[in-house]
């Protein structure tokens, strides 16, 4: 099983291989790879007659394989894309399994077969998936864990010549999250509005992705860990002025993730800036303020705080309550957690 990093590191190089495989819930890993095969495997002169991009709801493997069977036209490879490939209903008939193994067995060295099978994954025991991890490139694509999107968003913009500063990323997901392809279109687009070199700070998300620098989950929660109340109905008064920029799901989300880092920084009993920051999976920059919320809300208030959370969460989806404005929900929440 190949790593993502391994196989966009061969595209680079211009080394392909005769079949990609690419399945599982991160879907961005999966489209990177195939977009950087659709544009970059053949010149522009040669995808008209030597590139096709096929969709699984209207192929079949026999179709797929009588392009793949194929021959390039006046060129020395060509490009077959099946994008949406989940939606192939041959992947549990019988008969066209064995002769896509067939095919996996004996690839036409003159073709370039990519699945694009998103969201979905096969079962590992099955003959199609067994064949497929043996013969060809197979990617499992899984969703990031959200302590590691930082770190993620951080290696992404070093790999585009991004200089974003560290607050900046925190910024950038607190506020969207693990939305890898979101994610990587604003860090594309900060690089294209800033001068070469220009370090990308909390100014330039604030104008160019529109987050507010001082109105946001990472503020709030810097905000929330000092007990600063004024600051923190500033924030709350903005969140609901603004709803659609500042999702109560998404603010919840945050909120919790920020207490259960707290938590695990309690039982862990770390007390040095780069043991938190190891611990919580955070940059050590921001490791200094973990610690002083820790020494704010002691064990037993992060664990209630948890449970308030969990209980706002349960009442923005109408479960168990009465049906209340995401407003008043956060105001409520925010109250409790912090008295």
């Amino acid at each position: 099983m190949a790593e993502y990093a391994e196989i966009i590191k061969d595209l680079q190089k211009g080394k392909y291989a005769p079949v990609y495989f690419l399945q599982g819930d991160e879907p961005f890993f999966i489209d990177n790879i195939t977009e950087n095969i659709e544009h970059n495997a053949l010149d522009d002169t040669q995808k008209s007659f030597n590139q096709y991009v096929l969709y699984g709801k209207d192929v079949t493997f026999t179709d797929v394989l009588n392009v793949a069977r194929k021959y390039p036209m006046m060129g020395e490879r060509q490009v077959v894309i099946v994008k949406e490939a989940q939606d192939m209903r041959d992947w549990k008939k019988e008969d066209p399994q064995k002769m896509l193994i067939a095919y996996l067995e004996n690839p036409l060295p003159t073709t370039i077969l990519v699945f694009g099978h998103k969201y979905k994954t096969l079962d590992r025991r099955t003959k199609i998936s067994k064949a497929l991890e043996k013969n060809a490139v197979f990617l499992n694509s899984k969703r990031i864990y959200d302590d590691k999107v930082p770190g993620w968003v951080r290696s992404y913009a070093q790999a585009t010549g991004a200089n974003v500063t560290e607050k900046a990323i925190m910024i950038l997901t607190e506020n969207i999250g693990n939305n890898l392809q979101r994610l990587a279109n604003e860090i594309n687009k900060l690089k294209l509005n800033v001068e070469d070199g220009q370090q990308i700070d909390e100014v330039a998300v604030q104008k160019y992705v529109g987050i507010s620098k001082d109105y946001n989950t990472f503020e709030l929660q810097k905000a929330i860990s000092l007990r600063d109340e004024v600051k923190v109905m500033k924030i709350v008064q903005y969140f609901d002025a603004n709803p659609s920029s500042n999702p109560l799901i998404m603010v919840i989300a945050n909120l919790y993730s920020y207490f259960t880092k707290l938590l695990l920084i309690h039982h862990q009993g770390a007390s040095d800036k780069n043991a938190v920051a190891r611990a919580i999976g955070v940059n050590p920059f921001f490791a200094t303020e973990y610690m002083q919320a820790a020494r704010n809300y002691p064990a037993h208030i992060v664990i209630r705080n948890i449970q308030l959370i969990h209980q706002a969460d349960l009442q923005s989806k109408g479960i168990g309550y009465a049906p209340m404005k995401d407003g008043n929900i956060l105001k409520e929440l925010i109250f409790k957690l912090m008295h």
